[in-house]
């Protein structure tokens, strides 16, 4: 287990830095506590101009989330990745950096995707030695995410939640809990989102994301393209009642309405914090 400290707790709620937002957030003074930036935008070549985020970074804190650690890989992590990720996080000192619980690189192949891992105890254990070096590298505690889901590997020998569990006992790193993909994930799958909720460690849980969804013929899918649903928002309270108030974010990154919409959803979630807290 990582002898690193936890990060530190904070309860704010905030948004995701989306280009088209960029003005609103460097001219204005958005009522947001925190905002959510994509890391890997802001640390490659021909990225967005990471001068844009250190303005914001001097006006809100900052929340950093990558979409491609890839911290299933059973080949490892990418050395040059954690430092290019290592000297931002050093850069911006965020509140959290984060990931998603997937794989989407072996080799020279990436899918640019988040794709699933099976909740094995093989697939455990290279999990929790890739964290190991992740955190070590950065020196941070991270934080990581529950992905969405459309199909279910065999052969597991736990569920997502004791896998989750178990990873962050092992590695001493802290949870994302996105409420919308707990959703998707147990309408796609079947399984009880409650007992999801009950099944994490509460006191690991740093950050919740929620975000919409649509229905295809067969399946959900976690879109990020409209707004929350009342069976999310519904599952929002009861995480809210049993985490805590934890910093809690609104992710758009598709069909993007005028950011005054984006402040009306969080001020949705701002008072469901209140009346669980109540």
């Amino acid at each position: 287990m990582s002898a690193l400290p936890p990060p530190r707790p904070f309860s704010g709620y905030g948004l995701g830095l989306r280009r088209e937002h960029y003005r609103h957030f460097l001219d204005t003074g958005v009522p947001v506590d925190f905002v959510e930036a994509v890391s890997e935008n802001f640390m490659v070549d021909g990225g967005q101009p990471r001068h844009i985020l250190r303005q914001v970074r001097e006006r809100y804190p900052v929340a950093m989330h990558g979409v491609s650690m890839s911290i299933g890989s059973a080949d490892g992590l990418r050395r040059d990745y954690l430092l290019r990720l290592k000297a931002l996080a050093d850069e911006i000192e965020p509140l959290f950096v984060s990931d998603h619980l997937s794989w989407s690189r072996i080799g020279s192949f990436n899918a640019h995707d988040l794709l699933p891992l099976p909740y094995t105890e093989e697939a455990l254990d290279i999990v929790c030695n890739n964290i190991d070096m992740a955190q070590n590298v950065l020196g941070r505690t991270m934080l990581f995410e529950n992905p969405s889901s459309y199909l279910a590997l065999p052969g597991a020998a736990m569920r997502e939640w004791e896998f989750l569990a178990e990873m962050s006992r092992r590695t001493g790193c802290a949870l994302l809990l996105d409420v919308n993909n707990v959703y998707v994930s147990a309408g796609n799958h079947g399984f009880d989102a409650h007992a999801f909720l009950q099944g994490i460690p509460a006191d690991r849980v740093f950050q919740i994301h929620l975000a919409g969804h649509s229905r295809g013929s067969e399946l959900l899918i976690d879109t990020h393209d409209s707004a929350v649903a009342d069976g999310v928002w519904a599952l929002y309270a009861e995480a809210v009642a049993r985490c805590g108030p934890v910093a809690t974010m609104i992710e758009r990154d598709d069909n993007m309405p005028a950011l005054a919409e984006l402040l009306s959803e969080l001020d949705r979630a701002r008072l469901a914090g209140v009346q669980a807290a109540a």
